[in-house]
């Protein structure tokens, strides 16, 4: 069975984090086995991990080039593993899989934080007459090592029994078929995963149970959350107002305000927001410096810094709140609000610092699949990412608030200070930039909405003045068949139709006349 992930990326640590991955030269099964039962723990709920058999370590790196197992051995090795395994309390058996990379066999040991943990094991495999021993104990994962837990380490590990993360928690409303088969292949694709190779000949039960889409007996399994939220259309079935909206602001008052909503797999929603953000947005600025090669190029907000923020909030909200995560564009500031807020393990003081290191997530299989699809960064580095980003660019550093509830959480990216100026000749020239960036964006549904707002709100204008106020210099031939097309559909008409039809001539609403 082939895994749901990039072997080649998966060795190099370039999507899963080096602390969740342990390379092993040969088979040792105690340190093994003491190792899966801690990822099987998953105490920080990070998704537990992998271990690659056949790969020694230098400082953390696989040691290239690989070392390898005998073929011969494979064999053996996976039987013993299956044994070794039976001792894990209660019972837990990984997923391994055999593979072959640059000519020299590995195994690959995929251990997912497990349904039933705390787990514990054998402290010592052998006795001297090589069975068993009966004396167990809980093992974690703390950074890159393995460790026995300690006795308030053991309390809280049996606490978290009670509180399996709501992603990887089984969905009683949904069926199997609910996942989509065309949804699956193209992630598979996208992450470059062998799996792709054989699925026409499987059943999406099957291909969900190697992906861990799926629990429950096999008379009656059920799709886990995390598979709705990627594997289907209209995730918003099951979880309402999982969405992304981006509202852009221009004014207080909220006249010329618009909307946009994002919808679908998490994967998709994200993609789609962030596209229209790039593209609709974000403006950049560029200006000459005297006795300087180079020009001076700044943006209202960085994308970068954009992008984490939004990947993180769609990482770590909650999917039990109805609640959409809500992109507010004004002209001093772009607002990010997703519920709930942070940690509590995470202070005020952290918060004001830019400090969110949490002790454990609320999502552990979100994390994984966003990092295959390279939409996340490793652990802990989105926050130093935003900050990094905005200081690059010349921007005011990040705000991060919420209130003594922790109920939300608002990532506050002010706009670029160039951006606010306002009456020096370089506000003129930044306004004349901008004004051109955005019109070069409008497609003619918006120049037709746009227009339509504007007869709205200001009465009748010419058709030369709609292309002023729409921020033309001169009525252009778009504009002209926008207008036109208006006309023709009856959606606006002239205010005299019976006087000779000019560019001059008044244009209105019908309601208007």
């Amino acid at each position: 069975m082939a895994l749901p992930i990039n072997i080649d990326d998966l060795i190099h640590g370039r999507v899963v984090e080096s602390s969740r991955i342990e390379y092993k030269a040969d088979w040792n099964p105690e340190p093994i086995i003491h190792t899966i039962t801690a990822f099987a723990n998953d105490f920080d709920n990070l998704g537990g991990g992998y271990i690659l058999v056949g790969i020694a370590e230098e400082n953390g790196t696989p040691k290239m080039p690989l070392s390898g197992l005998p073929k011969e051995k494979i064999d053996v090795i996976q039987k013993d593993l299956f044994k070794k395994c039976n001792a894990i309390e209660p019972r837990y058996i990984p997923i391994a899989e055999p593979y072959v990379i640059d000519g020299k066999s590995i195994i690959v040991i995929w251990v997912p934080g497990g349904d039933e943990r705390p787990y514990k094991c054998p402290i010592k495999i052998y006795t001297e007459k090589g069975q068993l021993k009966s004396n167990k104990a809980y093992y974690i994962r703390k950074m890159s090592n393995t460790i026995r837990a300690n006795t308030h380490e053991e309390r809280e590990l049996i606490a978290l029994a009670r509180n399996v993360p709501f992603d990887d928690r089984i969905n009683q409303e949904a069926a199997i078929g609910d996942m989509s088969l065309a949804l699956v292949r193209e992630y598979l694709c996208n992450v470059g995963s062998s799996m792709q190779a054989n699925l026409s000949n499987r059943s999406m039960e099957d291909i969900a149970l190697d992906m861990k889409l799926v629990k429950g007996p096999k008379e009656m399994r059920k799709p886990v959350n995390v598979g709705l939220m990627f594997f289907n259309d209209k995730p918003d079935d099951f979880f309402p107002y999982t969405r992304i909206e981006v509202v852009d602001k221009p004014d207080p008052t909220g006249i010329g305000m618009t909307e946009r909503i994002f919808r679908g797999p998490l994967n998709r929603q994200l993609r789609d927001a962030l596209s229209y953000i790039r593209n609709c947005v974000i403006i950049e600025y560029v200006t000459k410096v005297p006795d300087q090669a180079e020009a001076v190029r700044v943006f209202n907000w960085p994308y970068t810094a954009i992008e984490e923020a939004l990947t993180n909030a769609v990482y770590h909200r909650s999917y039990e709140i109805y609640e959409p995560i809500t992109v507010t564009i004004t002209p001093e500031q772009l607002d990010i609000l997703s519920v709930p807020g942070p940690d509590r393990s995470i202070t005020d003081e952290d918060m004001a610092k830019g400090v969110m290191v949490s002790n454990r997530y609320r999502n552990r299989r979100i994390g994984d699949f966003l990092k295959e699809l390279k939409m996340a960064e490793a652990r802990n580095t989105g926050v130093p990412l935003i900050f990094s980003a905005m200081k690059n660019n010349g921007s005011g550093l990040p705000i991060f608030k919420t209130d003594e509830d922790r109920s939300y959480l608002r990532v506050i990216l002010p706009i670029h200070p160039i951006f606010l100026e306002k009456d020096s000749p370089r506000a003129a020239r930044i306004n004349k930039a901008v004004s051109r960036q955005k019109r070069a964006r409008m497609t003619r549904e918006d120049i037709r909405n746009q227009i339509l707002k504007l007869l709205k709100r200001k009465g009748p204008l010419s058709m030369r003045e709609i292309a002023v106020n729409l921020g033309y210099l001169k009525l252009t031939d778009t504009v002209r068949e926008v207008i036109q097309e208006l006309l023709t559909s009856g959606k606006a008409e002239y205010l005299y139709p019976d006087t000779p039809q000019s560019p001059n001539q008044k244009i209105c609403l019908p309601q208007d006349k």
